[in-house]
């Protein structure tokens, strides 16, 4: 087996979840602060309308992110199941196939995207002011579209084969490279927001091609030459593709469904909710992580019908969840204040964060039980169910109930909410994982 490398088929369950969610969690820390270093050197060196142009380009990459997310997600299933079978030459042709079929849609999305940025960025009301700058930065990243998808693809092709250490060494070279390369492009090449495009691009080229030398280098991924998939092959990436994206799309709606109920308390809520839902986005790292590991994990044991090992897989990683953010909801109910005065400075907003932060923490280890048993459930490639079980989590659980408890209760209620819809979606994922038909699921022939 090559360096780094896990056979999740055998060994201890619970040692092998521990030391591979744990690089995952890190990496998934390091893309967050990647993002963050972005906004402040933008922000700081170019001011606020750059960075209202760059936030406003990102909200357009991130449905098209979403997108490739979806695809990562079904090279995931794909590629461990048949890591997990030992089918080199599967493993070698749908390889093949994913980076044919993403590369040609990175070839589509770019062109299209360079020439209609403009008219894409008017569709979601940009103002007058930023879209001039928002056009450029839109431009040059569509024009790079494939170190995006390529960055992300290479660091889900090696946890398919059990190997998370080396995705966050990419990630850090990422993150190394975008923090000295923005100063130089804004301020040493006087670049303005072409610079902060480029460096952005640029830092996710170099490590992508840090990944690919890496990988060659020690065996990891067995890249062959690129020739045309079959057409069974492309159907089954997009039939688990597609849903895949689908999923990401409904989420960031129920995002925005929720946001529209905290703002009819007015700006101190909406200021509060925005804080808090940052460091939500940090706290709910752990459990994401789980969720990317048993998806590797169930997927290598699901490819030799060891349903038995499955089972443990998802047991264990269950308790190591409740473990893990019963301790994160401790923390954070200590500490939601100090964290809210990071972001914000205004004292409503600030207990207001507080309080919701409080009341979610409490639930945390049923958020992250959903995250975990749709992982185990993603893994058999049942993705269209995994989608129905977000469906029924953000928009007939999660939206609906914090609109009748702010009713109800006022903004204190978003809080109560919110923490019963991840009581009742973890219920909803516990009875598919129990009794629904997912092990069924077959996706490949008798000679696949």
């Amino acid at each position: 087996m090559a360096h780094n490398q896990q056979d999740f088929t055998r060994g201890p369950i619970l040692k092998s979840l521990i030391i591979f969610s744990g690089p995952i969690m890190l990496t998934n820390l390091l893309q967050t602060s990647f993002q963050i270093v972005d906004s402040l050197w933008v922000g700081n060196i170019l001011g606020a309308s750059a960075l209202g142009a760059v936030a406003v380009a990102t909200t357009i990459l991130i449905t098209v992110l979403s997108f490739i997310l979806g695809l990562n997600n079904a090279a995931l299933t794909i590629l461990s199941q048949q890591y997990g079978k030992k089918n080199e030459a599967g493993f070698r042709s749908y390889l093949n196939a994913f980076i044919v079929t993403m590369t040609s849609m990175a070839l589509v999305f770019g062109i299209i995207g360079f020439v209609f940025a403009e008219q894409l960025l008017l569709l979601i009301g940009t103002p007058e002011d930023l879209l001039g700058q928002a056009r450029i930065y839109l431009q040059i990243s569509f024009l790079s579209m494939f170190f995006l998808f390529a960055y992300n693809f290479m660091n889900t092709v090696l946890r398919a084969v059990g190997d998370s250490k080396t995705p966050l060494r990419v990630v850090l070279v990422a993150v190394i490279l975008n923090a000295a390369l923005a100063p130089v492009f804004l301020i040493g090449f006087g670049m303005g927001i072409e610079g902060a495009a480029v460096s952005t691009v640029a830092s996710q080229g170099i490590a992508f091609l840090y990944s690919v030398y890496y990988s060659v280098k020690h065996n990891l991924i067995p890249f062959t030459k690129p020739k045309l998939p079959s057409s069974k092959e492309v159907r089954l990436i997009f039939n688990l593709g597609v849903p895949a994206g689908l999923q990401m799309a409904v989420i960031h709606a129920g995002v925005a469904a929720i946001l529209s109920v905290v703002t009819q308390f007015g700006g101190q809520t909406v200021a509060g909710f925005s804080a808090a839902q940052r460091l939500d986005s940090l706290i709910m790292l752990p459990a994401m992580a789980l969720g990317t590991a048993v998806n590797s994990m169930a997927g290598q044991n699901i490819g030799i019908n060891d349903w038995a090992r499955v089972r443990q897989i998802a047991k264990n990683a269950a308790l190591y969840n409740f473990g893990l953010m019963v301790a994160v909801a401790v923390f954070v109910i200590i500490f939601a204040e100090f964290g809210m005065r990071l972001f914000i400075e205004d004292e409503e907003a600030v207990q207001f964060g507080a309080r919701y932060l409080r009341i979610v923490a409490l639930c945390y280890p049923f958020l992250g039980l959903n995250f975990v048993l749709n992982g185990i459930v993603r893994a058999s490639g049942a993705m269209y169910q995994v989608l129905a079980l977000n469906i029924i989590s953000f928009w007939i659980l999660r939206y609906p109930l914090t609109a009748l408890f702010a009713s109800q209760f006022g903004e204190v209620g978003i809080g109560i909410g919110m923490g019963m819809s991840f009581i009742l979606s973890s219920a909803f994922a516990f009875a598919y994982y129990n009794f629904g038909g997912w092990r069924h699921k077959q996706l490949f022939g008798e000679s696949g």
